[in-house]
């Protein structure tokens, strides 16, 4: 097997890579490093990933990162079962949709999340309101699209979907494990917030293999 993936448990920009591989049938190898003990800056690291960013995809001769690049190079490299559609119209719209979702989506959930996972946050400040009030409007422009179709990339899962996938995914999860912050900045659960969301959620893990690219930690938690 050649094809690998260099990630960080939880982390949604590999998170973003390895989606894109599931949603193709593609077997991979993980690494998986430790944040907490800075694997990712380590020299062994740094010789195959300068920046010392999550992830690196290595193919034979070919070593990648930024998660989008990745996707647009496996549709290349592996044409079958594509993640960017079929025509032309249907590539250029799946790629605006993942730049919406990359530069928006990304953002507003980490203007929530990182508060309240990495530096404790539990209550509900006015700062934690007005990013859940962004975070809202753009789980509702998901809405609006999962309303016309069944994934945000059309009739079948691709970049669009990895890309968004994983920030909702940890959304819900603070909403399993953090409840009461969450309750009271108006983002309850899934089902509540936008039944088109939880429907779209359950469609995405139950195709196979994607299962297999949650964060490794969060069953080691159940």
């Amino acid at each position: 097997m050649s094809l690998e993936i260099w990630t960080v448990s939880g982390a949604p920009s590999p998170w973003r890579a390895a989606l894109g591989m599931a949603f193709k049938g593609l077997d991979y190898d993980v690494h998986l490093l430790s944040a907490a003990r800075k694997e990712h800056k380590s020299d062994a690291y740094l010789a195959i990933n300068p920046r010392g960013t999550v992830p690196t995809v290595k193919d034979g001769d070919a070593t990648l990162s930024q998660s989008v690049a990745i996707l647009a190079w496996l549709d290349r490299e592996y044409p079958d079962t594509p993640l960017f559609g079929d025509t032309p119209l249907n590539a250029a719209l799946i790629w605006q949709r993942t730049m919406e979702i990359f530069d928006h989506l990304s953002g507003a959930t980490s203007s929530v999340l990182s508060p309240i996972f990495f530096q404790g946050a539990d209550e509900a400040t006015d700062d934690l309101r007005n990013a859940s009030e962004k975070l809202q409007s753009e789980l509702a422009h998901l809405t609006g699209i999962l309303v016309e179709t069944p994934f945000l990339s059309g009739e079948r899962p691709g970049a669009a979907d990895a890309v968004a996938f994983p920030h909702v995914r940890l959304i819900q999860r603070a909403m399993e494990t953090k409840p009461t912050i969450m309750q009271a900045l108006g983002l309850p659960d899934l089902a509540t917030l936008s039944t088109e969301i939880a429907d779209w959620v359950q469609r995405i893990e139950a195709f196979p293999n994607v299962a297999a690219t949650f964060p490794p930690h969060w069953a080691e938690a159940a």
